[in-house]
């Protein structure tokens, strides 16, 4: 018998007339491949199986577009003038079925947010964005009023949507009224400025979401799940407050089997909804406790939630009944499965470095920091066994070479995996001195539970060479030997005062309470906000005009207002040279200016240990470079590579 540490996250509840293996419940998140006709890819397909397959209770399909002549968003569609449409709904409900999941669905209609993902910006700009109020919106687009007969129209289409949905074989709907999109638009005070019945009051405000959920509850009938999502609290003033969201929920109780808390506005950014690492894991998980004080029905919560021990303790303690995960599950759709196996130690944890996030508005894919598999399950949701084992040899135990040990012995290969030093993890061990980044560090020692796992020989403190591999004789080498901190030689680099941000996990004691970090990419700027978040006086120090370009798209704003919120950042600084009162630095009008700090951090970057890749060519008859030592990137990289150098063995 497996003791069950988590009690309350593993038992089934009941909504309506269906059963839910557990608690733990795959958020909406959006599909990697619709189609021209807005219909659902095989890809996408794959991308919500493999959740389920990973133990969730249920998976939500994200998002249906309900009312296609006032939302031109580049979502999913579903009705019977498509060809196909309704049989490519039905396949991803029964690729969710069949592996013990409960296939739900999104309702949606964006509103005044109608485009926001098209990849025609052109046909995009063209479109006219309804709301509950004429307006303009903040880039600048006027949005149209909502008539009372395409208010009607638009609750009609909700039904609609919903009896194909139940015929796909999708066995709950869940109707999207937060996050900023149209019902949320009619129910928030900021957006809606009608003088009709359906503005005004909270009341008023609310009759859209009552009219849509009573309209999908006639459509699919009793005992059919029927969730309402909203925002507790819009987080922004002159929004509604959760005072209006306890309001909100008490009035749609009766027309749902289930209220899911969220949080937040896309009026002004999805980072309260999607939380950010600076945030505490489970920061909107208060409104989902607020809420179900006050109502009858279950409650869900979401939020950056990603350790079983705080999920088992939202529902233990009564906060919340289910909890939804969106990024952990791309992280590790296997989470709800190892909870059950009771291998939570072995559960690979999100990063929430938005990765997954800013992929879309670039590739219109999916991808994870720590995950190769997601967006591409097609291509295999499994290591399948090699048909020849053969000795691998793995040089460097940092994220690319763990990644590649653990693949390698999941194939059936004997594994060598070597490490210079007394630790695995690479510079992933240097992530444990930063709060907001020990996920990273945690990341590493996760990976190395892995390999052992899966049989990977560990050998620390061991330096390979070609005279070792010449002895150890093996059929497949992989170097993943990483990179080295640039260190430039300019006067006083190697002071008392001076530390690398790589070996600040191991010299935090000497950093003084006034600093100077020289190098404003991304690891200089996280080090900064780290810094001036202990209190700290920090000075940021960039040679170029720009400050962490090396960031993604998502994450790199969130990143800015904090670096302005804990640093002071000096750009077109070129560092000169390093006295004990800080770095004198040449600016862009050719003046010397010393910039002050008792302590100097160096994070100018990384350089590939091309030396080392060199003097180990040839040393078997496959050799596979992973990784930084290749050019210095980010985890994504390493892992990607790893992963698959290991399938080409």
């Amino acid at each position: 018998m497996i003791e069950n540490k988590f009690p309350h996250l593993t038992s089934p509840i009941q909504l309506g007339k269906v059963i839910f293996r557990n608690r733990m419940f795959s958020a909406p998140m959006g599909a990697t491949d619709i189609t021209s006709e807005c219909s659902p890819g095989p890809r996408t397909q794959r991308f919500y199986e493999l959740r389920a397959k990973g133990g969730a209770a249920s998976v939500t399909v994200s998002e249906l577009v309900v009312h296609p002549e006032t939302d031109g968003s580049h979502m999913m569609h579903l009705n019977l003038e498509t060809v196909g449409q309704l049989a490519a709904h039905t396949f991803v409900a029964d690729a969710i079925r069949r592996h013990g999941s409960v296939p739900s669905i999104e309702l949606s209609h964006s509103g005044q947010y109608a485009g926001t993902y098209m990849s025609d910006k052109n046909k995009k700009a063209s479109l006219c964005q309804w709301g509950p109020s004429d307006g303009v919106r903040p880039d600048g687009r006027p949005v149209k009023e909502l008539s009372k007969e395409q208010i009607k129209d638009i609750v009609k289409s909700y039904a609609d949507a919903a009896t194909l949905c139940k015929r796909a074989g999708y066995e709950m709907i869940m109707v999207h009224c937060g996050h900023g999109w149209l019902i949320h638009q009619f129910l928030s005070p900021y957006q809606n400025h009608r003088t009709d019945e359906y503005g005004g009051s909270l009341e008023n405000r609310m009759r859209l979401a009552k009219e849509v959920l009573a309209a999908v509850r006639e459509a699919v009938g009793p005992g059919f799940p029927i969730e309402a999502r909203i925002s507790g609290d819009e987080l922004f003033e002159g929004g509604y407050t959760i005072q209006d969201g306890i309001k909100i929920a008490q009035g749609i109780e009766d027309l749902v089997d289930m209220i899911h808390v969220s949080a937040g506005s896309y009026q002004f950014g999805f980072f309260n909804t999607t939380p950010p690492m600076f945030d505490p894991h489970g920061v909107n998980v208060w409104l989902a406790a607020e809420i179900k004080k006050h109502v009858k029905k279950p409650v869900a919560t979401i939020g950056g939630l990603s350790d079983p021990a705080q999920m088992e303790q939202i529902i233990a303690e009564g906060k919340a009944d289910v909890v939804y995960m969106a990024r952990q599950l791309l992280a590790d759709p296997f989470l709800p499965e190892k909870v059950m196996a009771g291998d939570e130690d072995k559960i690979v944890r999100c990063l929430r470095c938005y990765t997954c996030m800013a992929e879309r508005p670039v590739t219109f894919t999916r991808r994870c920091a720590v995950n190769p598999v997601v967006g591409r399950e097609i291509e295999g949701m499994e290591v399948t066994p090699a048909y020849k084992k053969k000795k691998v040899v793995i040089v460097g135990a940092g994220v690319a070479g763990l990644k590649a040990a653990i693949t390698a012995a999941q194939r059936g290969h004997q594994v060598i995996l070597c490490e210079k030093t007394d630790k695995v993890g690479g510079i992933l061990k240097s992530e444990q001195a930063i709060s907001f980044k020990y996920e990273m560090y945690l990341l590493g020692v996760t990976l190395e539970k892995q390999a052992l796992a899966e049989g990977v020989e560990i050998r620390l403190n061991t330096t390979v060479t070609a005279d070792y591999l010449e002895a150890e004789k093996p059929d497949a080498v992989i170097l993943a030997v990483g990179s080295t901190p640039l260190v430039p030689p300019i006067p006083g680099m190697d002071g008392e005062n001076v530390v690398v941000v790589n070996n600040y996990y191991l010299e935090k004691e000497k950093v003084q309470d006034t600093v100077v970090v020289l190098g404003g990419g991304l690891a200089g700027c996280e080090c900064a906000v780290h810094l001036g978040q202990e209190g700290k006086k920090v000075h940021l120090v960039e040679m170029r005009d720009t400050l962490a370009p090396d960031c993604n798209i998502r994450n790199r704003p969130i990143l800015m207002r904090k670096v302005a919120e804990f640093s002071e950042a000096h750009t077109e600084y070129k560092g000169l040279r390093i006295t004990p009162e800080g770095v004198i630095c040449l600016d862009k009008e050719g003046n010397e200016v010393l910039v002050p700090g008792k302590t100097v951090i160096c994070a100018l970057g990384q350089r590939a240990n091309r030396t080392d890749v060199d003097a180990l060519r040839g040393t078997a008859k496959f050799v596979r470079e992973v990784g930084d030592c290749i050019r210095p990137a980010n985890i994504t990289k390493a892992v990607y590579e790893g992963y698959h150098a290991a399938l080409d063995i």
